[in-house]
């Protein structure tokens, strides 16, 4: 992208740009595997135009960062993959992971697109929303052509408008609890989804990993994944409400990694950011008071394993430091 443009880049702008370059080279690495082992004929498509628009965004970062003399990041390259690995997931997992990014990257681009001023980085950003909506469009219909979607669960229709007459509209713990409102249960049935993906997505990763710290790491993770599952699961059968199943047997047997730990540990760590993104949407949206406590509690858990994670990218030295504000105290010293 050529810029005619002789204003600095904001925090923002850079923030924005740096985690979409380390994002995007990352995803590059994951969907070139995939797309090598992908067999449907209408899901290659969709991992094919994944592929092509992570390149254009990687191209377009690159641009910007060399205009403006901000150094490009490691992130990461052809030596954090290998795709000619066995297959580690099947063409079922594969299109729901792509629905998935395009889901994720509507939401990290909507977050970065009004915080940007430049207008060729606010052009940037506004594409990236666009390819993002498109990607996810074009997944969904496969998925619902194949029958692999999945419905969010339908209630009855409103008959009329109403307001709330009651504090008992709060009740969770004590006393009788009111039927979930279609807002509660949208969250507790995406952070379901999540969960799903994840648990599969580490599942598979801890089949793979050549470090025990890092193998041991995904196989907690695997469990948590689990133990948010049940915990949501249970919260919608309470109600009978339909529950999604998990996705386990997508994940094939594989022991050869086709990607190393360090991508995976950084892969792992964007789902524990997602996650605790999400939990903290439902919070504010979920009044029902035995709501609360369980994404409170759980988001607690992640923050913690989350944590943990950056220690072992840390200690490895996997671990690239973004951009940060100069050191005045340091800079005085000197």
């Amino acid at each position: 992208m050529e810029s005619h443009h002789n204003i600095r880049l904001t925090s923002a702008e850079i923030a924005s740009l740096w985690t979409t370059y380390m994002g995007d080279t990352m995803s590059r690495c994951v969907l070139s595997y995939l797309l090598n082992k992908v067999e449907d004929t209408e899901i290659k498509p969709v991992a094919e135009y994944a592929l092509s628009i992570t390149n254009k965004h990687i191209q377009t970062v690159t641009e910007i960062f060399n205009h403006e003399n901000v150094p490009i990041p490691m992130g990461f390259t052809e030596k954090d993959v290998n795709v000619n690995a066995p297959r580690l997931f099947d063409d079922m997992f594969i299109i729901a992971y792509l629905r998935y990014m395009g889901r994720l990257g509507v939401a990290s681009h909507s977050f970065a697109y009004p915080l940007t001023t430049r207008s060729d980085v606010h052009d940037f950003f506004k594409e990236c929303i666009t390819s993002a909506a498109e990607l996810e469009d074009q997944a969904r219909k496969v998925m619902l052509s194949k029958g692999l979607y999945v419905r969010p669960p339908y209630i009855s229709t409103p008959e009329k408008v109403d307001f709330i007459k009651k504090q008992s509209f709060l009740t969770g713990w004590f006393g009788e609890r009111r039927p979930l409102t279609a807002i509660e249960i949208t969250h507790l049935y995406s952070n379901l989804q999540t969960n799903i993906l994840g648990k599969s997505l580490i599942m598979g990763f801890s089949q793979v990993a050549k470090d025990d710290e890092v193998r041991d790491y995904f196989l907690r993770g695997r469990d948590i994944s689990a133990k948010h599952y049940e915990i949501f699961s249970s919260v919608l059968s309470e109600e009978h409400i339909p529950v999604p199943t998990t996705w386990d047997h997508t994940v094939m047997d594989s022991t050869q990694a086709p990607f190393s730990d360090k991508l995976m540990m950084f892969h792992i760590s964007g789902l524990n950011a997602t996650g605790i993104t999400n939990y903290g949407a439902a919070i504010a949206s979920s009044p029902r008071r035995d709501l609360a406590p369980h994404y409170t509690r759980l988001s607690t858990e992640i923050l913690k394993y989350a944590e943990d994670g950056f220690n072992i990218m840390i200690d490895h030295g996997w671990m690239e430091q973004p951009p940060q504000a100069d050191d005045r105290d340091e800079l005085a010293r000197r």
